[in-house]
């Protein structure tokens, strides 16, 4: 109970930093492509907006609506794609197939430019900055840029991830929240007036609100979307023991002169809370181009993250191109395609590419028309410095990578601990009483 009403306040918070200006959204096309997100925190009123719905929603109601909407293809210009099409309940909240782009649009064929991400585990990323101090006990180490949703970060909170995919033309692709919200009101309507009050249709502002609200606060239910109910959730708790293999993985995910996977994906818990596997920053990894994305056919196309083409309120800014959002680990094992491109599409490949990236390039990049390797094919020249050069991506040609065969098929032995659903039935009693405690304390 208590748990539901913070994240009913967590929703009703992030909603309020996220008004429109001037009422209701036109036309998100250039809310999707220039990231600057003009909605957000401009013009907000002294009252916020939630506080017109009479009667107030419980979190209960809004989150049943929510996963109504989520799973209704009605909410899409084409009529075939709801949000669910590529955030599959039952494939936590990913890609339902190992396709590296998923198809949208108005029409529902054209191809997207990046991987669809899962929506697990995203309850609690910070709003971007370009200055991230983590709360570690120590204010001295500023992480750089960090935070906000999708690779590049534009998008700021769960209201405004909500909002994004309706109008982008990759996906949803609405053109304006009039047309949008006709359907949602023929479909809806008993729902919305139920909830939110029996004007809500008379102002479409408000109502447009109300729908991110529902979906919003669907995306925060802890049961469906952060249920830390993996093995090593389990161990954590002390409800369960990891295998000689798994240990062996953990050790070598978190030792920096092996895998030195802890130092973006932290493993440990900290103050009692269940480790996210992010550290929600960005880093250029250096990923191999990928040829099956249909936009990849230009070679003219580069995808820099940070620094554009999809988000444009920080080009010009060098030193953050080619650099993509750190996602969480948790459930990878059951991930059909890996990084922001989708070049890969299991764990033993990522973390293989990991250790060989700079010992054994020839494995993972190109030839050129001269028989050399095209090393980081997909950044040009001029952002190389961007990448990450730390371990494991500290070798030269040639030199022993930093994780041998062991050591990866070890990690990925370990990765497979953090799919959530392990439920022995001594795991669950202890778990259960864990999270009493946990909740207990002041």
């Amino acid at each position: 109970m208590l748990l539901r009403a913070v994240t009913l306040g967590l929703v009703l918070i992030g909603a309020a930093h996220t008004e429109v200006r001037g009422g209701i959204e036109s036309n998100s096309r250039s809310a999707e492509v220039s990231g600057r997100n003009a909605d957000l925190g401009a013009g907000a009123p002294a009252k916020p907006f939630y506080s017109a719905f009479s009667p107030m929603p419980s979190a209960a109601a809004l989150t049943a609506l929510g996963r109504q909407l989520f799973a209704d293809p009605g909410l899409s210009a084409s009529g075939k794609i709801s949000c669910a099409t590529c955030h599959d309940p039952k494939k936590d909240f990913g890609p339902a197939n190992d396709l590296p782009v998923q198809r949208g649009g108005a029409d529902g064929r054209r191809f997207g430019v990046r991987a669809v991400p899962s929506l697990k585990y995203t309850h609690n990323v910070p709003p971007f900055t370009e200055h991230f101090i983590d709360d570690d006990g120590d204010d001295s180490v500023d992480q750089g840029p960090a935070g906000g949703r999708t690779w590049d970060g534009r998008s700021q909170s769960f209201h405004d991830q909500a909002r994004l995919p309706l109008f982008s033309p990759f996906e949803m692709a609405n053109t304006d929240a009039h047309a949008l919200l006709a359907g949602v009101q023929a479909r809806y309507a008993a729902q919305f007036r139920g909830l939110f009050g029996e004007k809500i249709f008379e102002d479409e502002g408000l109502a447009f609100k109300g729908l991110l609200m529902a979906l919003e606060a669907y995306q925060q239910s802890p049961a469906e979307f952060y249920p830390y109910s993996s093995k090593y959730d389990a161990f954590l708790r002390h409800a369960a023991s990891l295998s000689t293999q798994e240990l062996r993985g953990l050790a070598a995910f978190n030792d920096p002169e092996k895998g030195n996977c802890a130092r973006c994906h932290p493993s440990a818990m900290i103050r009692g809370a269940l480790p996210q596997f992010t550290d929600f920053g960005f880093a250029a990894i250096g990923a191999p181009r990928n040829r099956a994305i249909p936009a990849n056919a230009d070679r003219r196309y580069v995808d820099l993250g940070l620094c554009g083409p999809w988000r444009t309120d920080l080009q010009g800014r060098h030193e953050y191109c080619g650099l993509f959002r750190t996602p969480s680990l948790r459930n990878a094992a059951r991930r059909p395609a890996f990084l922001h491109n989708g070049v890969f599409h299991s764990l033993s490949e990522v973390v293989r590419f990991y250790a060989e990236r700079d010992t054994q390039p020839q494995k993972w990049y190109p030839r050129g028309s001269d028989g050399r390797v095209s090393k980081f094919d997909d950044l040009p020249a001029a952002y190389l410095a961007n990448l990450d050069a730390q371990a494991p991506f500290d070798r030269r040609p040639g030199e022993t990578p930093a994780m041998s065969e062991q050591d990866i098929q070890d990690i990925v032995a370990f990765l497979q601990t953090l799919t959530d659903g392990f439920q022995p039935a001594i795991a669950a009693s202890i778990s259960a009483r864990w999270s009493a405690n946990q909740n207990s304390m002041p």
